[in-house]
């Protein structure tokens, strides 16, 4: 009896070992999401909304005429991104204020509503862990006019200690094309980062133009945007000090010459130094 006992003991203790009990690991975390400067391009300091990039000359005859032209630069992307791709960039900052749950795939799904101009959507953003990376995808629906059902509107991969990583956006939910790449990098310690826009739309005049947005350690200028527009084949280079917004600009096919020209703290242009 006491033999019969064991053997059965020993093939209850294998099937427990063989058939898998469907219970999820409790301990499992989920991954960080990456910063909101991974996605989020900051446009802040070249705000159309400043008065003196709204004005060349003044009674006085002081010009701001190489901060109103880096303005101008900068707000072509910033309108791409702010106008054009505004329902996935709120999805995205959304997604911070909410817990995800783990699904039987192993993906951890975030999942909220959010709106946009009046109109109310819902987003399921899905990370899932694999080889020290974090792969990510958002999918956005919408109900009543325009609706549509779980459009995956970008994806990307980042590195566990989010410190680089890359998004792809498509276009809209009636054109799923390619749209924009962005890229991302970030120092742990916060002390320089960089996000890079590139348009990727097929065939497109633009396709390959970008702009860049990085912070620095350097004292005098610790922030700069590099332009490039396709199309004209020409180079924009902006850089500034973020305390202060003196800053200066080059631009060979504008100003006809390869010299930095430059604006300062009240963004009236001086000569550079």
């Amino acid at each position: 009896m006491l033999k019969k006992i064991a053997k059965i003991g020993i093939v209850l203790l294998a099937l427990s070992v063989i058939i898998p009990t469907g219970c999820k690991d409790k301990d499992q975390l989920p991954p960080d999401l990456p910063p909101d400067g991974s996605f989020v391009m900051d446009f802040s300091d070249f705000a159309s909304s400043n008065k003196s990039a709204l004005n060349i000359t003044d009674s006085t005859d002081t010009t701001y005429g190489n901060f109103a032209y880096s303005v101008i630069n900068v707000g072509v992307w910033n309108a791409i991104i702010t106008v054009g791709l505004a329902v996935p960039v709120a999805a995205f900052v959304e997604s911070f204020n909410h817990e995800p749950e783990l699904n039987d795939d192993d993906w951890w799904v975030w999942s909220y509503s959010f709106d946009v101009w009046a109109a109310t959507y819902t987003a399921e953003l899905h990370g899932k862990v694999e080889n020290n990376k974090v792969n990510w995808e958002m999918y956005i629906s919408k109900t009543g006019f325009g609706a549509f059902t779980d459009f995956l509107w970008f994806k990307g991969e980042s590195d566990v200690d989010n410190t680089s990583g890359e998004w792809t956006l498509y276009n809209k939910p009636t054109d799923a094309s390619e749209l924009l790449e962005i890229t991302w990098e970030a120092a742990s310690d916060g002390s320089a980062a960089n996000i890079k826009y590139m348009n990727i739309v097929p065939d497109g005049p633009e396709n390959g133009g970008y702009i860049q947005y990085g912070k620095t350690t350097d004292v005098n200028y610790d922030a700069f945007y590099d332009i490039y527009n396709k199309g004209l084949e020409n180079y924009t280079k902006i850089t500034w000090n973020r305390n202060t917004k003196a800053g200066k600009v080059q631009d060979s096919n504008f100003f006809a010459d390869e010299d930095w020209h430059c604006w300062d703290t009240a963004f009236i242009d001086v000569e550079c130094e």
